[in-house]
């Protein structure tokens, strides 16, 4: 007979469109996506403003009535029917929160970028690891099948050694009409900006194909070096970074001006390319890839080396619907389960050198932001503690 699912049951930190986004894939059946050793529940939410906005975010999402409703992250990160904290809030309150639910003694989930900065992520690992918690950074494109086998097909070899990455995530906007000056996206008081919210898509396929796909002993830290032009705010509204992986080159670009998708729809385009010394292969689209082409490597002199033909492959990124965020939330499960405090998948260390670098890059840029923003003292008054 087969043993029944783990059941993981969540806590979810705000209520914003993230949150929604999250929580309602956190309640399609695991079964839609062929996964049958894991399960979720939605055992609670919390706003800092009111529990009747708690409240009306799990109505909206049809989440159970057992499913509690609270005013103040306090109430939540204290609640012993929640075995993990989802935390949503803007960038600049995921230090504050994350350290919260850690010292409440619960495994922690916390969007991308973690922090705003290394000195807080070294910070909330080593508390991770005194308490023995479970903690890891929410990078859910790392978690698409997709992924994984683009990283299988690099770390095996399939496309040689890799010498060069291009990799963009971009949205053009009407930046002065829809953000203004207060929207998260260019507030420094929220660590606005491309880099922290666009650009580390960007830097995760870099370092997916460039750090994580080696082997550890093979691993290093990139040299640096970026261009950036700042908004009105003093944020970075397009960013250009280019790494050197002792050798290997990678180019990551963001933009809030122009897109990478100009109409809204890929049109004979693939946003991240991934060059090796046997061929290439291009991933759609840097959040939530649908499709890579392999490209084998040819020339009248060598002929092909590859051991591949050129071929689209494509993938179901929300197979039951949702958004395909619950890969990551699957993996957050089995963790738990098994024990480990950090995903294989993005390890602490890997989160922390992505950070680096674009802790580089604000400092190459004099980007710093305003207030206890990345200040590692806890608590601060104005966080919603």
């Amino acid at each position: 007979m087969a043993s029944e699912p783990f059941t993981l049951r969540w806590g979810i930190l705000a209520t914003g469109g993230i949150a929604k986004t999250f929580t309602r894939d956190l309640l399609i059946p695991p079964s839609t996506r062929s996964v049958q050793d894991v399960h979720h529940e939605v055992a609670a939410a919390a706003s800092s403003s009111s529990a009747s906005r708690a409240q009306a975010f799990l109505n909206d999402l049809d989440a159970p009535s057992s499913a509690k409703a609270y005013g103040s992250y306090k109430e939540l990160v204290t609640d012993s029917n929640v075995d993990i904290i989802y935390i949503a809030t803007p960038h600049s309150h995921h230090y504050q929160h994350a350290r919260l639910a850690l010292d409440a003694g619960k495994h922690v989930l916390v969007e991308k970028p973690a922090t705003v900065n290394v000195s807080q992520f070294t910070i909330l690992q080593d508390l991770a690891k005194k308490r023995n918690l479970f903690f890891m950074e929410a990078v859910w494109t790392r978690f698409f099948p997709l992924s994984l086998e683009v990283v299988e097909l690099i770390s095996s070899g399939t496309l040689g050694e890799i010498k060069r990455v291009f990799a963009d995530f971009s949205f053009w906007n009407d930046v002065e009409n829809e953000f203004g000056t207060t929207h998260r996206m260019v507030n420094m008081d929220l660590a606005g900006g491309a880099l922290l919210d666009l650009g580390i898509y960007s830097l995760t396929w870099v370092f997916q194909a460039l750090y994580h796909a080696k082997k550890e002993k093979d691993r290093v830290s990139p040299k640096v070096v970026s261009t950036v032009s700042k908004y009105v705010t003093g944020a970075d509204e397009q960013t250009t970074v280019l790494c050197d992986f002792n050798g290997a080159h990678a180019v990551a670009t963001t933009s809030i001006r122009v897109a990478s998708t100009p109409n809204g729809e890929h049109v004979g385009q693939d946003d991240i390319r991934i060059q090796g010394t046997l061929g290439d292969v291009t991933v759609n689209y840097a959040p939530r890839p649908k499709s890579y082409t392999l490209t084998p490597a040819s020339s009248k002199s060598r002929g092909t080396p590859a051991e591949f033909k050129y071929e689209t492959k494509d993938f179901d990124d929300s197979p039951g619907g949702g958004h395909g965020m619950f890969w990551e939330a699957d993996e957050c499960a089995r963790c738990v389960r098994d024990g480990k405090l950090q995903s294989a998948v993005i390890e602490w260390k890997e989160s922390e050198e992505v950070l680096r670098v674009m802790d580089v890059v604000r400092k190459q840029w004099g980007i710093v932001y305003p207030g206890g923003v990345e200040s590692v003292e806890y608590p601060l008054e104005g966080f919603g503690l």
